[in-house]
């Protein structure tokens, strides 16, 4: 049971990730904009908040575990494809992404 709920998580991450960064790459014209972003806050910021401070660096990096990697790889992957969609979009002519 606990992977269906797993995976469910990968799925409602990738789905908003796309949707988020689909509408970010409509406001500010960036295609890549939301794939920095999730690199650069999302997953730093939920470091954040789950770091131990009584662990070291190692300690802390070594305490996620494999679906924890999982769900933040389903992110990015949003990200990256809503990129992609926005640059198909542009490319076919689409004036207004």
């Amino acid at each position: 049971m606990e992977w269906l709920m797993y995976i469910v998580l990968m799925v409602l991450l990738f789905v908003m990730m796309f949707g988020i960064g689909f509408i970010l790459n409509m406001l500010m014209k960036t295609t890549w904009f939301p794939m920095v972003l999730y690199v650069v806050l999302v997953i730093p910021l939920a470091m954040w908040t789950m770091w131990d401070s009584s662990l070291t660096f190692v300690g802390n990096v070594t305490n996620y575990g494999f679906v924890d990697i999982l769900i933040a790889i389903s992110g990015l992957f949003g990200a990256y494809i809503s990129g992609k969609t926005i640059g198909y979009l542009r490319v076919g002519g689409y004036k207004m992404f």
